[in-house]
């Protein structure tokens, strides 16, 4: 017996000793995935944590989908196998900065990505996803200003889709800027037939080359429901395991091999064990926040 399967029966084992589920994102290392209850992007998985009848959460992603699982679900063990897995892009926005933007537009209604801190969706009227931002910019009334971070290039694309004006933050996914619009050239013309589907966090220059711009859940709907036996992919290489495995017969080139996120891929099956083992890391939002924060993603929730 593998090493890796010596750990998935020790992990299965545990799990249902524990009464957990295994949650993990598009982006996670392929066995992780593999062992996964539910494998989805940030909207699906906070679908499935508020939904989930399980005792202990298991959540293989970065620290705010922890975070976002722990808000709805106050009455279950939320951990995290490495608490080390942060977010660039959540990092760039700070609360001090969000209330001093909020002063400066007091009748703005503030739209939070999923992509940040508990604290900083306590600030907010609204959470969205790259999934539904689109939705939830179109549900509030077009006379009211709306505030829009972290993510600024998830932001164009929404004002593009909305033709609402918003108030950007200035911040980014590192991992989506490094695809650049050469990379998607350079493929297309290596490969003529192929359909390029991108993530709205990559710049305007490359969705504008895109034949597809969609979360991953949808660019897998994409992948799947499309004629095309070739695909030219702009996100976050993980989720090649999932395309491959979904469709053997039709090929995936990522764009640019810079898109591996290190966050993203600090999760194994060792840390997997080991948190269901010592029941480590717990991830837990102070009541006032969570309550605060819980408003802003159930108004998410409810749109969708």
């Amino acid at each position: 017996m593998s090493t890796n399967q010596e750990l998935i029966q020790q992990i299965n084992q545990l799990r249902k000793k524990r009464h957990a589920v295994i949650l993990a994102h598009n982006y996670q290392r392929p066995e992780v995935q593999d062992i996964a209850d539910y494998v989805g992007d940030s909207l699906g998985l906070a679908q499935q944590a508020a939904e989930t009848a399980a005792r202990v959460i298991v959540f293989c992603g970065v620290h705010f989908m922890a975070e976002t699982a722990a808000i709805l679900c106050p009455d279950r063990l939320v951990l995290m196998p490495d608490p080390n897995a942060g977010c660039p892009l959540a990092n760039m926005i700070t609360v001090r900065g969000l209330q001093k933007k909020k002063s400066e537009y007091p009748e703005a209604a503030v739209v939070t990505y999923v992509n940040s801190s508990a604290a900083i969706k306590a600030e907010s009227d609204y959470c969205c996803t790259s999934s539904n931002a689109v939705k939830v910019v179109q549900a509030i009334p077009a006379n009211r200003p709306i505030i829009f971070g972290p993510d600024k290039s998830l932001g164009r694309y929404v004002e593009r889709q909305t033709g609402r004006s918003l108030i950007l933050w200035p911040g980014y996914c590192p991992t989506h800027h490094r695809i650049l619009a050469r990379d998607i050239k350079a493929k297309k013309q290596k490969y003529p037939e192929a359909k390029v589907a991108v993530h709205p966090e990559c710049t305007e220059d490359v969705i504008n080359l895109a034949d597809k711009v969609a979360s991953t859940s949808v660019i897998l709907k994409y992948a799947r429901e499309t004629d095309a036996k070739e695909f030219i992919i702009g996100t976050e290489i993980g989720i090649l395991h999932r395309l491959q495995k979904e469709n053997p017969g039709k090929r995936f080139i990522i764009a640019s091999r810079l898109t591996d996120c290190p966050n993203m891929k600090l999760t194994n099956l060792e840390k997997i064990l080991w948190s269901l083992e010592d029941l480590a890391y717990e991830i837990k939002v102070p009541d006032e926040m969570a309550r605060r924060a819980r408003q802003a993603i159930q108004r998410m929730l409810e749109l969708t």
